[in-house]
């Protein structure tokens, strides 16, 4: 005898369970502003130095800028080219805490877009672009052809690029990183004059540049020295990434402020 065939329902009841836990992914939020956010002078005791990172997925943290150089992390540009407003901006010291939206952990370019909205309102910032002509250092690959490590991290996830001073020396270990970045690391914190990137690479590279500083890099503060057996910063970069820095003349959009103040309260 033969028997009827079975109702097929075990497929029909796992489709309906993957249906009830199933989650849909996060979605990004709108990175334009922060949640909130607080700017308070740096404490005149303060000696560890001057950062910006993300210490959590939703916290962002500057701390110890002038407005100037934060106003050029903010925009991109060496301070230099942060022109006018007054002697506050390179004097008074300010640390800024702040809570993003959302789950998700903003990339750089959107804290910084959330850090030129709160700049703009706490400020009350008003400024027009320049074209200036400045001395420039054009970051290229040396004769030989580049030292570089393409980096198998996803390009999704962040650059690490920080310098790391230490009494004598420089060590900037880049991870995933492009020489754009590496080049507006140089000009954000370590030159006075913008650092273009002339060098045609477009891929994202691993490395470590270390070498010895002098007093025309981080405003002329070195830290404590003693005896140090690595280059300094050209020959460094050359030696040890197959690039090099040369100093030209080079137009870059300049921001002129016409309005600023000292921040709103708290």
């Amino acid at each position: 005898m033969c028997e009827s065939p079975r109702p097929v329902v075990v497929p029909a009841l796992l489709f309906a369970a993957l249906g009830l836990f199933a989650q849909a992914p996060a979605q990004r939020p709108t990175f334009d502003a922060f949640d909130v956010a607080t700017i308070k002078p740096t404490p005149a005791d303060w000696r560890g130095g001057r950062y910006i990172r993300m210490p959590s997925p939703r916290r962002f943290v500057a701390t110890n800028y002038t407005l100037r150089v934060l106003l050029g992390a903010a925009y991109n540009l060496t301070p230099r080219a942060i022109l006018g407003g007054p002697a506050w901006l390179d004097s008074d010291h300010y640390d800024v805490i702040a809570a993003t939206p959302g789950e998700i952990r903003p990339n750089l370019d959107e804290q910084m877009a959330m850090l030129r909205k709160l700049l703009g309102d706490r400020f009350m910032l008003r400024f027009h672009r320049e074209e200036k002509e400045f001395s420039v250092y054009a970051l290229s690959v040396a004769k030989g052809g580049p030292k570089l490590k393409e980096s198998t991290v996803s390009p999704d996830e962040d650059p690490v690029i920080v310098s790391q001073l230490y009494p004598g020396g420089v060590l900037l270990p880049a991870r995933n990183a492009t020489m754009a970045q590496f080049a507006t690391v140089m000009q954000r914190s370590i030159f006075d004059r913008p650092v273009l990137d002339k060098t045609g690479l477009s891929g994202r590279y691993d490395f470590d540049l270390e070498w010895t500083p002098d007093e025309t890099q981080f405003d002329g503060q070195r830290q404590e020295t003693k005896e140090s057996a690595k280059p300094g910063l050209f020959a460094a970069i050359q030696q040890q990434l197959g690039l090099r820095l040369e100093s030209t003349k080079g137009i870059v959009q300049a921001l002129a402020i016409d309005r600023i103040e000292r921040p709103s309260e708290n």
